[in-house]
């Protein structure tokens, strides 16, 4: 079950994705069919169609997978690239190396942006589309490239840009992933914030206590306060770290008073 995507997601990006293939060509390890998998189900992709791989199913496949095995089991294989692609309206074929005839190259975010739309698009609600990937040593040939609407490539060091194949798998389902709007986030829980009396208190409990130790001269403040209020207007405080702050005044507010009857006790 895709439980953390579907609750992150809303109804219209969950059925983009859906229509969304990963084509692999001629894949020679299982393990990176697992891999791919495991990619794709991160970024809520779960269609997997693969063309003549050397081995599949496989053991391999399914340690690598890591949970993703819901994918492997949907997972399609055909004879050909044309049989993978059948019934698709757009299709991104992938590759680090330039190509003489390659019609258009696109960057990978410019490719899913564009396949984005074709996803989105209010007139055609089922149609999908694909992205092609080739063989681990020498990825698509010309003529696998060819049968794609677009080359894609993912912008890397030009002196080393090859990817692995599941980690290429893993930046174009992220980068579509993100063209359709799915960037829901993780957030930390918020804590009852500090109230306007919460923070006058404070500060002048601060504005006591740093007069006490010296620290501040209140016939010369000079621009420490305006400073300190900024801080704490920034900081945007939770009640409870205004009881903490508070709380280490109060115990310079005692070391300073016990300090001063120290000393009046030493002149008696």
């Amino acid at each position: 079950m895709m439980t953390s995507v579907e609750n992150s997601d809303n109804a219209v990006t969950l059925g983009a994705l859906s229509r969304v293939r990963v084509v692999l060509v001629h894949t020679t390890h299982p393990g990176n069919i697992g891999a791919a998998a495991r990619a794709m189900w991160t970024m809520g992709l779960s269609q997997l169609v693969l063309v003549s791989p050397s081995r599949f199913p496989a053991p391999e496949a399914e340690a690598m997978a890591s949970g993703a095995d819901e994918v492997l089991e949907r997972a399609r294989v055909v004879g050909t690239l044309s049989e993978a692609l059948t019934g698709c309206v757009w299709a991104a074929g992938f590759s680090a190396r330039s190509r003489e005839f390659a019609g258009r190259v696109l960057a990978v975010r410019q490719a899913s942006e564009e396949a984005a739309r074709l996803l989105a698009a209010e007139n055609a609600p089922s149609q999908e589309i694909a992205l092609v990937f080739g063989t681990e040593m020498s990825g698509l040939s010309n003529e696998e490239l060819a049968q794609c609407t677009v080359a894609a490539t993912i912008p890397a060091n030009p002196r080393y840009s090859s990817l692995n194949l599941a980690a290429a798998v893993q930046v174009a389902a992220y980068e579509l992933r993100v063209a359709l709007g799915a960037g829901t986030v993780w957030q930390a829980p918020r804590f009852v914030g500090a109230t306007h009396e919460d923070i006058e208190r404070l500060y002048a409990h601060a504005e006591k206590t740093l007069i006490a130790c010296g620290f501040l001269n209140p016939e010369r403040p000079k621009r420490l306060l305006p400073r300190l209020r900024r801080l704490f207007a920034r900081a945007g405080l939770e009640r409870e770290e205004v009881n903490i702050l508070r709380g280490i005044l109060a115990e310079m507010d005692a070391l300073l008073g016990e300090k001063n009857q120290s000393g009046e006790n030493k002149k008696l």
